[in-house]
């Protein structure tokens, strides 16, 4: 559990050109930086300052604390709520005890202090009582391990001495916070206490002392675990033992695709995959069901992943993936059952309604860990939060008898009417929220603007391109707007089957599955029919007609495994339905495409994909096709050079208009989205207007 050690990064020169907040954003980002401190979104930091009060001018003693929904790795300073403490203490003298501690969290706005936007945390009043200045609250895996120990108070004690103490589990709120107050009254000398179940408080007059302290008796925590398990087998040992690396990912690659279509009911869910070896370790070992079972204990943890994960049931020694498949369903439902169970156990009369009853986490033996949530930075954090749970585990489990918080506790924390009006202040969800699409031709012009647009709606894309270089600038491009959770790239030539197969088995242990294919990929050839070579023959018919005919069948192969429909698109051109001159293998190929498209609609419309064209004529911006021989060849087949070209494309449009790359990237999104929900086998032209390419 140790791992290497913490390294003290504070920088004491830095420091010192700082104000009391700002040390607090610094210590807050150093100790978020590393997982073994806190997982994302966990704990909270705090600093008790003095302040110029923005009405009297006079100085008075301000609150500055992790607001809600933050994380102190990535903070920034607006992240902080400010509330004065002579208001917090105040709050004490109108609070009417446990039972109406809830409506307390509807005073806290009342203590804030310069007008800050930024809302108050359910753990405001934990910081606001301690009598120290500096307050961290952290969620550090080896301190957890003794958290929710069966014997977790002795342990404490016989770790540390009387430097921190122990408090027993208490929902965060009001009470606790008085709870910490009494505590540090009663014990001055104490620097800290163990929260049962729960987590770590430290504290300190000074930011630099209180952020070493935390990582001292953090690091304490983990040399004892390491000296205690050293030479012990986690878990009982092992009793399955893990596929290669390739294989684990191909198991997935089949699994997640139908877990996504049979949990995707109330909303498109994202999927994430880790076989670290810290899941596998876990998977594959004897004890690994029943600890599953008794769920997870830090409320961080289980509102991440739901109380327990599902354990599905594969045998790696014997690798039946059929098997494993034909009997998800009933697993599946059994999971659906027993939550819906559960909640039906420990609801109130005031209890939110049954949230969706699916399993977050799924166990595989021999391969690794699914998550799958709405959006993939959420699936991959659940999937943090459970290693986290892995690791405490792992440690009460040698050293004690791990226990997880007590059902009705767990109840009462996910259902938690706070909680339940937390997520409804949630912004709505963008139109291609927990979509995936799949773009060929993903680094040109045309591939790249749709794979923005479907981002920038919630989607998350797989770019699929034969230049590695361009698509590695564009995946790089993308990723600095939208975020590294949501773009993946892979190399691809669609006229290589084994290429295209991995490809989208690729999408599938990515993010779980595939919603959206756009077929892009292309190229251009310009000549005489006298000078059109077999060779220029085939390659246009390669790549423009088997290559969408590869894709299109891995496609609806993936699609059809999730049974959740889907939409393809197929980016083909105005020389599919208007003849052009000079160019036969690639207006042929083009009309390939388009057929191909409409027998596509015809056969996916039982299962709901729905396939339907999209048209462009002369994008001339950004089009890698219009990059060297073919701007050459058509230039010389209208007479212009390549300055004239676009404006003689322009002009000749019926609406004297330029086509942009973004202009299809719109009809291919209309396409994808449930705005078109009621069409397949449908063509759009975005050309400007060319009454040669009237489809009727």
């Amino acid at each position: 559990m140790s791992g290497n050690r913490l390294e003290n990064l504070w920088d004491a020169a830095k420091a010192a050109t700082m104000s009391e907040p700002e040390k607090l954003l610094y210590r807050s980002n150093l100790l978020g930086s590393d997982k073994r401190i806190t997982n994302y979104g966990g704990g909270n930091t705090s600093a008790k300052v003095m302040q110029a009060d923005p009405l009297t001018g006079q100085m008075v003693e301000v609150m500055w604390v992790k607001g809600s929904g933050g994380d102190v790795g990535s903070i920034k300073m607006d992240g902080f709520a400010t509330l004065y403490m002579d208001k917090l203490r105040a709050l004490k003298g109108i609070y009417r005890g446990l039972e109406f501690e809830d409506e307390m969290v509807g005073f806290l706005p009342h203590c804030t202090f310069n007008l800050n936007p930024r809302a108050a945390s359910i753990d405001t009043p934990l910081h606001a009582y301690v009598p120290k200045k500096h307050v961290d609250h952290m969620h550090p895996d080896a301190v957890i391990a003794i958290a929710a120990s069966a014997d977790s108070r002795a342990m404490t004690a016989q770790i540390f001495g009387d430097a921190i103490g122990w408090l027993p589990w208490k929902r965060p709120g009001f009470e606790l916070g008085l709870w910490l107050e009494k505590f540090c009254l009663e014990n001055p000398s104490a620097k800290g206490v163990v929260l049962e179940s729960h987590g770590l408080f430290t504290w300190d007059d000074d930011a630099e002392a209180c952020y070493k302290l935390t990582l001292e008796i953090i690091q304490k925590a983990q040399d004892w675990f390491a000296a205690q398990t050293a030479g012990k087998p986690a878990f009982g040992g092992a009793v399955h033992s893990s596929l290669d690396a390739q294989a684990r990912r191909d198991v997935a690659a089949s699994l997640m695709p139908v877990i996504r279509g049979q949990i995707s009911a109330l909303q498109p869910m994202v999927g994430h995959f880790d076989d670290s070896a810290a899941v596998l370790e876990f998977v594959n070992s004897a004890n690994m069901a029943a600890l599953a079972d008794l769920g997870t204990s830090c409320p961080d943890h289980f509102l991440r992943t739901k109380i327990k994960p599902l354990v599905v049931d594969f045998t790696p020694a014997n690798p039946d993936v059929a098997a494993t498949l034909a009997g998800l369903t009933a697993q599946i439902a059994a999971y659906r059952d027993d939550y819906s169970a559960y909640y039906s156990r420990c609801k109130h009369e005031n209890s939110p309604a049954l949230r969706d009853p699916n399993a977050v986490v799924y166990l595989v033996p021999g391969v690794g860990m699914i998550t799958f949530a709405k959006d993939k930075a959420t699936a991959r954090i659940s999937g943090e939060f459970y290693v986290n749970a892995i690791n405490v585990m792992r440690g009460a489990s040698a050293v004690s008898t791990y226990v997880g918080l007590p059902e009705q506790e767990a109840f009462d924390i996910e259902y938690w009417l706070l909680e339940e009006a937390k997520l409804a202040r949630m912004p709505k969800p963008k139109s291609l929220a927990g979509r995936v699409a799949l773009v060929t031709g993903g680094a040109g012009g045309i591939g790249s603007a749709t794979a923005q647009k479907y981002l920038a709606e919630g989607a998350c894309v797989m770019l699929a391109d034969i230049d590695e270089a361009s698509l590695a600038k564009t995946a790089q491009n993308l990723t600095a707007r939208y975020g590294a959770d949501v773009v993946r790239t892979v190399h691809m030539n669609v006229t290589d089957e084994g290429a295209v197969a991995r490809a989208f088995a690729q999408a599938a242990v990515e993010f779980g599955g595939l919603d959206i294919l756009v077929s892009n990929a292309g190229i251009a050839s310009s000549a005489p029919i006298e000078d059109t070579t077999l060779a220029l023959w085939q390659k246009n018919m390669d790549i423009l007609s088997t290559g969408y005919f590869l894709v299109s069948r891995e496609g609806f192969r993936l699609m059809r495994a999730q049974g959740m429909g889907g939409s393809v698109v197929f980016i083909a051109s105005k020389n599919g339905l208007a003849a052009s001159p000079n160019a036969a293998a690639y207006c042929t190929a083009k009309a390939s495409e388009i057929h191909l498209a409409r027998c596509l609609a015809l056969e996916g419309a039982e299962v709901g994909i729905r396939v339907n064209v999209v048209n462009p004529d002369a994008v001339l911006r950004g089009s890698k096709i219009w990059e060297g021989d073919w701007l050459e060849q058509r230039a010389s087949t209208y007479k212009t050079d390549k300055e004239g070209l676009e404006e003689m494309y322009r002009n000749r449009s019926m609406l004297k208009k330029s086509v942009f790359p973004e202009d299809i990237a719109e009809a291919a999104y209309f396409f994808a989205s449930d705005l078109s929900a009621k069409s397949t086998g449908n063509i759009i032209n975005v050309d400007a207007g060319n009454k040669e390419a009237f489809t009727r």
